[in-house]
This record gives structure tokens, sequence and C-alpha cells, in this order.
């Protein structure tokens, strides 16, 4: 099995042209970024894909941004997550991965929400990963399991680092057993949160060294399961990120860290990583 690495394009402002070089000598095989809205952004951005030679993951706003508009049912995030399907389609996504629904809607409802996204998903023929994320449907991992029991077939993207920070603890307790998701994980996307925020300043600093460990743990139960399941490839993104993920000095506003780097350190540590877990598993 082989671990695919793609490098969010979150915080990035610079041309896919300009990157490219820079992704390639890591070791990033392509990208993952919200799918443009219109037709020509889409053709550029296509364009750019095919002449860099990257791959591409969709990331798919049901609720339309980060923080879904509250007054929308759940029958417009489907209306949007259908056109926005066909949108990846015209990319030729690798896969979507979807941040679904609203954190304020009660169970009944995100059981039939996502059992029509999931229609939604095999109507079209293209695997849409549903994100673990504060804000949506899935921020909770209880809210998760429950759904779960009731839609088994659903495929995740963890972004663990969602949950510890809403649970404000590491899940690492036995009473914390989140193996009916883990088994269920289709794509990682590789953030280290702690208990009091979603990303820590730096994941190399020793002080977050329980928290990076924690996370490389659940991200090697998934890499156990993929490789149980007989796949080819596993995939993973870098999501380091701005916009309030990244610390910053009070008054100067100055960033405690390049954001740039802390997306190559990731990578690098995860594809070492990735490495000792395929010459050590079973």
């Amino acid at each position: 099995m082989q671990l695919e690495l793609f490098r969010t394009l979150w915080g990035v402002t610079s041309p896919l042209d300009e990157i490219a070089p820079k992704l390639k000598e890591v070791g990033f095989q392509g990208v993952e970024a919200r799918i443009p809205l219109t037709i020509e952004e889409r053709t550029a951005f296509k364009e750019g894909l095919k002449r860099n030679e990257l791959d591409y993951i969709a990331i798919l706003f049901t609720g339309g941004d980060v923080i879904p508009d509250q007054s929308e049912t759940p029958q417009r995030h489907l209306q949007r997550m259908a056109t926005l399907i066909e949108y990846a389609g015209e990319l030729e996504a690798k896969f979507i991965n979807v941040l679904p629904g609203n954190d304020r809607w009660p169970i009944s409802e995100q059981v039939d929400f996502f059992g029509q996204a999931q229609a939604l998903s095999d109507k079209a023929g293209i695997v849409c990963s549903f994100e673990t994320h504060r804000g949506t449907s899935l921020y909770s991992p209880w809210l998760t399991l429950d759904l779960i029991r009731q839609l088994p077939e659903l495929k995740f993207t963890m972004d663990i680092s969602h949950w510890i920070l809403v649970c404000e603890r590491l899940l690492n307790r036995p009473e914390d057993d989140l193996s009916e998701y883990l088994k269920r994980v289709f794509h990682i996307q590789a953030r280290v949160g702690y208990d009091q925020g979603a990303q820590v300043p730096h994941p190399a600093a020793p002080e977050y060294q329980e928290a990076l460990k924690f996370h490389q743990s659940l991200w090697e139960s998934v890499w156990q399961h993929h490789k149980d399941e007989g796949r080819a490839s596993t995939t993973m993104t870098t999501e380091f990120g701005p916009d309030g993920y990244l610390h910053h000095l009070p008054f100067t506003n100055v960033p405690v860290a390049d954001l740039w780097s802390l997306n190559d350190w990731i990578a690098t540590e995860e594809q070492a990583h990735f490495k000792h877990f395929i010459e050590n598993s079973v």
C-alpha cells in the first residue's frame, strides 16, 4: 500500500504553476481545495492541475462555507451538494471531501440528510467522504457514532483535531471507543489539535508530543484498516492553516511559525511514519 500525499490550498494565494515544483520536491502528488464556482475558474483550475500533473481532492461545503448559513434547510444543503458534485466531476476529482450539514439540526433530520446525501454520491458514482468538523453535523464523535449505527455505509474524512477541541481532551480513554468510526474513515487530514485548539503552534514542539503521538496512533489504525481491505493506496492531506488556527503573537500579530513550513514538516514526518508502519505491520 502506498501513501498518496496531498497539500491543502487553504491559505495559499500563489498560483499552481508557482507552487507545483515545491510540492513535488516534498513528495505531494496533488492538492485538496474548494470547488471553483464559475465555469471560468473551473476551466483555469483544471488546466493548471493538468499542466502541473497534480491530482485533485475536491472540497464541498453543503452549507456554502465553513460555518453554514443557519437559516438554510437540509433540502437547500442537498440542492447545493448536487450542483457541486457535478462541478467536481468536471474537474475529474479523485473524490469529494464533504463538510456536511449543520450542528443545530436534530438527530432525526441528520439521519434523513445523510441518507439523501449518500444517495447523491451513489447516483453520481463518486465517493463523498464526510469530514468531521466543528459547526457541521459531524462536530461530535458521539453524534457521529449514532449516525453510523443507522447509516453504516457512510465514509468519513478524519480530522480528529476538531473532536479533541470539542471534547477538550485527547480521546484516549478506554471509554472513548471510536473503532466503528475508524474502520469507516476513507481519507485523513493531518493536522494536530490539542484540548484548547484545533491546531498546535508547531507539532515538533516537545510540549505537544503527546497530542502528536495520539493523532498518529489513530492514523495508524486507519492505515491498518485500509491495508486489511487490500487498498493499493491511502490518502492524506496536510492541513495546517491560517484563519485563527495559526497562532500569532499579541500586539504585533506576527505568526509564531511559518504556515508553509508547518505543512512541509508534517508531510515529511508522515512519510517517515508511514514507511515505518508498512515495514512493521503484519
